[in-house]
């Protein structure tokens, strides 16, 4: 399992059977005379007793990272290349430069087979800032290897610049390398507060424009998950454990997380281990919306929200569809069992309540809470009439439903704004405002469509604008539903025609010209085009090609 690798250098894995030869250079071997006596040692925390799990988790060069939010999921290809020529060399070099991280020194490498130490190394190496102005886009990159080979070739400075999906994906490709099982784990709903570790608050004004305020609501966030035994919590077999390289606020600057054990995150047990608190925030935090009025009072909406981190998958084993791993972090919701952990972890978080009831904490956690629509006699949901593509117009409809018997006149504001991934809101490009008669116990839909020629000009690499309905306070309670809406790029396995242009720069006619298209995904075997091309003439290939664009897909064009 090592001959990925190459063969230039000797290269053993663990648990694997392998020979030497001790070579004496001064004279022969005498058995009558001669002694020599060896001492091996073994502690292989990281043990994997699955074999497509070892071959997913440590052999596999080939991985998905998914994005998108959490009603329209996404996904793209990485390449972690962790058999690539050099990158052994180059994660042996990162262990190298982060060794003063937690040891002063190198000289002592007995460290290096704790997969604890070992992995927060490689989580403080691996991070850098977020000044996209003078370097490669975060989202360009598909692959961790040309990023080491920066950082190799560059003298060890800085890769600018990453996201979290890259950031954990080389993590992933570091640790594979060294023979930790990893994989790159995504969370929808990540919650990003600064003031309240179990709170998340986002504001908006009457218009129903989200305001930029402390805490973010990501729409998602990655990081790594390796496999290992924790001796330091006196864990006899491997489990999965949370590294998170993504620098974070913390309320005491920048940090990277981990690792952390999964397992103490779904059971609330915050004591044992390393940032436990930042993890089990990460994905148990309370979502509060409220509405900001020109007298800076702030009131709560009645809304429905979606609990944050309700979904965490993972590239499952052997195929390129993903796992919901959600239950590994946390129990279902709303289970005792759940409660429980909550209550656990509440305690820890906020020392006042070290000694309160479950009720009390649950008391406080309710008068923080967003009132549902239900409440107020109205239901509310905005759904997709399309799944629309970048270019195409966005089609919803505004569903409303009157659960009283008396009807209901109501005025709402209608906005939709440009958001990151990482929460950040942008450009407010398009509002309105609809009066609104429901009869008793009346559900109506209405219709709602955003052009391209509205979005097209505001649409940032994310592709993600946020829609949002907000009664207006003059009517009483005021009431609000939100919709985050992904833009899809093309479509993987949907044909499409190919339109490939020639322009003959010579003052002669060009016959018998050749041109070959070749592409992984794309076609069994090369396919050739004859064409002519005349003195300034533009030739148009009247053939179309139907192509099946897969994962993994590129095509290349040879003109002979």
């Amino acid at each position: 399992n090592t001959h990925f690798f190459g063969t230039d250098k000797q290269i053993i894995r663990r648990g694997q059977a392998f020979s030497f030869y001790a070579r004496f250079q001064n004279r022969e071997w005498d058995d009558s005379v001669d002694q020599a006596i060896f001492t091996v040692e073994t502690d292989d925390p990281v043990y994997m007793d699955n074999q497509a799990h070892r071959e997913e988790y440590v052999l596999n060069e080939h991985g998905i990272l998914y994005e998108g939010v959490h009603k329209h999921i996404t996904s793209r290809p990485w390449h972690f290349g962790q058999f690539e020529d050099g990158i052994l060399d180059i994660c042996l070099k990162i262990l190298d430069m982060g060794a003063s991280y937690h040891h002063g020194s190198d000289r002592d490498h007995c460290w290096r087979n704790d997969p604890v130490h070992v992995s927060m190394v490689v989580n403080h190496m691996i991070p850098e800032n977020n000044d996209y102005l003078k370097g490669t886009k975060p989202f360009s990159w598909n692959g961790s290897v040309p990023i080491l080979q920066q950082w190799y070739s560059g003298r060890c400075r800085p890769v600018r610049y990453g996201y979290c999906g890259s950031l954990a994906s080389v993590m992933c490709t570091v640790m594979r390398c060294l023979g930790i099982p990893s994989r790159v784990v995504t969370n929808f709903c990540f919650p990003c507060s600064i003031e309240n570790p179990l709170g998340i608050n986002e504001v908006f004004d009457c218009t129903g424009k989200n305001l930029c305020g402390k805490d973010k609501l990501w729409r998602y966030h990655c990081w790594n998950e390796s496999w290992m035994a924790r001796r330091d919590l006196n864990q006899c077999c491997g489990d999965w454990q949370c590294l998170d390289p993504t620098p974070l606020e913390t309320g005491r600057g920048l940090a990277c997380s981990g690792p952390t054990w999964v397992r103490s995150i779904r059971e609330g047990e915050l004591d044992l281990d390393y940032d436990g608190h930042h993890m089990f925030s990460r994905v148990n935090s309370n979502y509060v919306g409220w509405l900001s009025q020109n007298n800076a009072k702030k009131t709560k909406f009645f809304c429905d929200t979606w609990p944050c981190g309700q979904h965490l998958i993972t590239k499952s084993v052997g195929s390129e569809q993903f796992e919901d791993i959600t239950g590994a972090y946390k129990y279902e919701l709303g289970s005792v069992k759940n409660k429980e952990a909550y209550y656990r972890a509440y305690r820890r978080i906020h020392p006042g309540y070290c000694n309160a009831s479950n009720c009390h904490i649950e008391r406080e956690l309710s008068s923080l809470k967003n009132p549902f629509l239900s409440d107020s006699g109205i239901n509310m949901r905005l759904k997709m009439a399309n799944c629309p593509m970048y270019g195409e117009d966005v089609q919803l409809h505004w569903v409303l439903e009157n659960l009283r018997s008396e009807n209901k006149n109501l005025k709402f504001n209608l906005c939709a704004q440009i958001i990151t991934y990482s929460g950040c809101p942008m450009d407010q490009f398009w509002k309105d405002s609809v009066n609104v008669t429901l009869g008793p116990r009346e559900v109506k839909k209405i219709p709602l469509c955003i052009s391209y020629s509205q979005y097209g000009p505001y649409l940032c690499d994310h592709n993600i604008m946020k829609v949002v309905a907000v009664s207006d306070p003059e009517c009483g309670e005021v009431l609000m539903v939100s919709r985050d809406i992904l833009l899809s790029q093309p479509r993987l396995k949907v044909p499409c025609t190919a339109e490939i242009s020639f322009c003959n720069p010579l003052q002669e006619d060009m016959k018998n010209c050749v041109m070959t298209l070749e592409g992984c995904g794309l076609f069994k075997e090369p396919m050739t085009i004859e064409f002519n091309l005349s003195v300034c003439f533009q030739f148009l290939s009247e053939r179309e090609c139907t192509l099946f664009f897969t994962r993994n897909s590129s095509w290349v064009l040879h003109p002979l």
